[in-house]
């Protein structure tokens, strides 16, 4: 009833952002805003940016906020004529909207390796049918980006989406990535926090996040002592959500910058199922997976790609193969330069394309 009333309202000249994953505006729309305003000075851009913490576990007060939050989207998407989404959005999905609006959903990974949507429904880690029939999940997208075709096939299982409504745009922050400016100034930054960085090279472990980190606990020991500090610095990203604690000093665990960031001084990456290597493929950085719990996380979530086949670097499920290979300086620069052409096409001028395209669809 509310949602009608605002549907009464005038459409404006505005473009709304919508997003689920920090209460911030993310680098991707940051961006996009920019050229916006640039091309179209007359169009008004609108950053919509909240975490619902707990989901539906939330607590009371969370939930109250949200909602009224929701409210506010609703005037929004019903007064707009593009909406750009990077995550799910229950509002856009489960509502009858007007006719001439256009929604985009640009989602927040460059790629994927762990199954999403619909391709876990009634599993562990996924939804259930009921859930995602009643909350119409992934519906009403007028179109989807895909950094490239090999993803474009995984987002359509993903989303229960036509190809017909597919699109192949790289998400905008790769034109930070490939700035030399942006580089130099973010490295200048980090090495103004960690001095020691310039003084040897840099191993960067981004693993994803697991909800029991017990086994994690003791495998991230096992990495921190046998990674050689005299000859390496050990940089720690974990998930935000990580409750590990560190308690040895001879290694930066940071908690200021991006794992985007921590990039621009890595000379090697270390992951498991982050799509931080997607990024890292982008910056030509040597990859290498840890993979200790590889069949668990197959059995209990899946993942999209052939794993141990496809992936560009050594994947092991102990940390000793990793370490030599790193020591020994052995990588294949064309495996790494072949995975990323698969996944990641098109990575020039990527925000100016984007911007070009909504205003073609309005």
């Amino acid at each position: 009833m509310i949602y009608c009333f605002f549907k009464l309202l005038p459409t404006k000249k505005k473009i709304t952002m919508i997003s689920r994953q920090s209460n911030k505006k993310t680098v991707d729309f940051m961006l996009l805003e920019k050229k916006i305003i640039a091309k179209e000075p007359d169009y008004k851009v609108v950053i919509l940016c909240k975490e619902l913490k707990g989901g539906a576990k939330a607590k009371l007060q969370n939930k109250v906020s949200y909602a009224l939050h929701c409210v506010h989207q609703m005037y929004h998407i019903a007064t707009s004529k593009v909406i750009v989404l990077d995550s799910y959005c229950i509002l856009i999905s489960v509502l009858k909207h007007k006719k001439s609006l256009k929604v985009i959903q640009m989602w927040h990974s460059m790629g994927t390796m762990k199954k999403f949507g619909y391709q876990i429904l009634d599993k562990e880690e996924g939804s259930t049918s009921k859930i995602a029939n009643s909350m119409k999940m992934h519906k009403n997208y007028t179109y989807v980006f895909a950094s490239g075709k090999a993803y474009a096939s995984l987002l359509e299982e993903g989303f229960n989406c036509g190809m017909d409504k597919i699109r192949i745009f790289s998400l905008p922050r790769v034109d930070l990535l490939t700035s030399k400016t942006y580089k130099e100034e973010t490295r200048k930054k980090i090495e103004e926090k960690y001095p020691e960085i310039k003084l040897k090279k840099n191993i960067v472990y981004c693993p994803t996040f697991r909800k029991n980190e017990k086994d994690f606990n003791s495998k991230l020991k096992e990495i921190i002592e046998r990674v050689d500090k005299d000859r390496y610095n050990l940089i720690l990203k974990l998930h935000p959500l990580s409750k590990v604690e560190i308690t040895e000093s001879n290694i930066i665990n940071d908690k200021e910058f991006s794992s985007m960031d921590m990039l621009m001084v890595a000379d090697y990456v270390i992951s498991d199922y982050s799509c931080i290597i997607y990024e890292a493929a982008i910056l030509e950085i040597p990859l290498y997976f840890y993979a200790f719990d590889l069949q668990k996380y197959l059995n209990t979530r899946g993942l999209t790609i052939n794993y141990e086949k496809e992936l560009p670097g050594i994947v092991s499920k102990t940390i000793e193969p990793i370490i030599n290979a790193i020591e020994e300086e052995e990588y294949d620069k064309k495996e790494l330069q072949d995975f990323r052409e698969k996944y990641i096409e098109n990575i020039e001028n990527t925000t100016d394309k984007i911007v070009e395209f909504i205003f073609d669809i309005i």
